[in-house]
């Protein structure tokens, strides 16, 4: 059983091993965690009980994550999606008025949608379409941007009404862990020390405890508290008029987030093809689709790909095994919540950091001396960490492509699905606008 196991999940070919997968498996979970608390926590504005969403969490996360790690055998973890959720609350439940029932019935037929949309082949045609010059400037821009929200994190970037950021209290407690998380993660990666991102988190955690900066109370949670929002979705005031506007943005604004993960963690990985394809495609976007398909039926917003990913490919994941034991992690995570929100946030700055700084080593293949690939690269890099939106970075990338291969005469050497693509984030940005 084991030699059949390692056989479909191809450790031989990606040149890995149980011990390696699993760590990967724990780190991404713990650099991810914390979206266990976080989507409730946004989530519960909408009126909906706490410890239900707290539940569907969990549960959609682990089928997400075991389902594309066993179907499509990539090291790609799912949970709700950061943004939506959101977007999903303060727009959709208490800007618009729309009772979350009917916000739930929306991210299910987006999810529908989703899956018509990967049988027809058509979002695997949109990333067939993504220059593959731009996919090494997505990792890079998805890097800045998990680094920048570790320095914030880690409080060693602060707001500041003037000039936006500054640096932080270099004396607080916690970002003092925070840097000693991240120069002792940087010693064991000089090392070359595989589990440097783990016992990176769990040192600087242990530290805390010892200093007295790990502050949580746990609370017993009944697994059976799903039953408040589980099935609860309104389908026909979903399918109404007026709502036709939450499907789109659900789907829109997942589909390109998803893309600019997926490209970024499986470039990061060597797990693009030699003609810049992505092999099993259709998988990865069934096991996404399906993921978000049983959230809605659950109870918690659109469930996509996360960027956290890279943390567990950045110790040696490479195959579903990954996905899978993060996913398990999740599953147990229902009946040990109030222990993994004892994780702070000082203790997973160090690994996003250094994640982030790891994922820019693909800046080097730009062609940075061609301004027609320099220029919207440059873009996709700067504007994904500075708008705080995969989506947004993409969009300009790809926008800003297409119009130099335009005007310098190059239009029929891409697909005419870059144009398309192009037109649709210019309407993305549009909507944006009047919004």
């Amino acid at each position: 059983m084991r030699s059949r196991l390692e056989a479909y999940f191809q450790f031989a070919a990606h040149n890995t091993n149980w011990r390696t997968e699993l760590l990967a498996g724990l780190t991404t979970f713990i650099t991810m965690a914390y979206i266990i608390f976080v989507n409730p926590a946004i989530l519960s504005h909408t009126g909906m009980p706490i410890a239900a969403i707290t539940i569907a969490t969990c549960l959609c996360a682990a089928f997400g994550s075991i389902l594309m790690g066993a179907l499509a055998n990539y090291p790609l973890a799912l949970a709700p999606g950061m943004g939506l959720n959101a977007y999903f609350t303060y727009t959709v439940v208490l800007k618009m008025g729309v009772p979350w029932q009917t916000a739930l019935g929306a991210v299910f037929i987006s999810g529908i949608i989703f899956l018509l949309l990967t049988f027809g082949g058509i979002r695997q045609r949109l990333v067939a379409a993504i220059p593959y010059q731009l996919h090494a400037a997505v990792a890079g821009g998805i890097g800045l941007f998990i680094a920048f929200i570790g320095l914030r994190n880690s409080g060693i970037i602060v707001s500041d009404p003037v000039t936006a950021v500054t640096l932080g209290n270099l004396h607080a407690p916690a970002t003092l862990l925070a840097i000693f998380g991240i120069v002792l993660i940087a010693i064991l990666q000089a090392y070359k020390v595989k589990a440097s991102m783990l016992i990176g988190v769990l040192a600087t955690l242990a530290l805390g405890i010892l200093c007295h900066q790990v502050h949580y109370q746990p609370s017993p949670l009944n697994p059976f508290a799903i039953k408040a929002t589980a099935f609860h979705l309104d389908l026909r005031g979903a399918l109404k008029l007026n709502a036709f506007e939450i499907i789109f943005v659900f789907l829109f604004v997942d589909l390109f987030d998803n893309i600019g993960t997926l490209v970024a963690v499986t470039e990061r990985a060597g797990l693009i093809a030699a003609d810049h394809t992505i092999p099993r495609l259709d998988r990865i976007f069934f096991a996404d689709a399906t993921a978000t398909i049983v959230g809605a039926l659950s109870g918690t917003s659109t469930v996509t790909s996360y960027i956290e990913s890279a943390s567990g490919v950045a110790v040696g994941g490479r195959t579903g095994v990954t996905a899978i034991t993060t996913g398990i992690l999740f599953f147990l995570a229902i009946f040990i919540a109030p222990l993994v929100g004892a994780i702070p946030d000082f203790a997973t700055a160090p690994a996003l950091i250094l994640v982030g700084a790891l994922m820019l080593a693909g800046a080097s293949r730009i062609e940075w001396d061609a301004p027609r690939v320099a220029i919207p690269s440059f873009l996709t890099i700067i504007t994904i960490p500075l708008t705080y939106s995969i989506a947004t970075g993409l969009s300009f990338g790809l926008i800003s492509f297409a119009a130099l291969e335009l005007a310098t005469g190059r239009a029929r050497r891409q697909h005419w699905m870059l144009y398309l693509l192009a037109v649709l984030f210019l309407f993305r940005f549009i909507y944006l606008a009047g919004t």
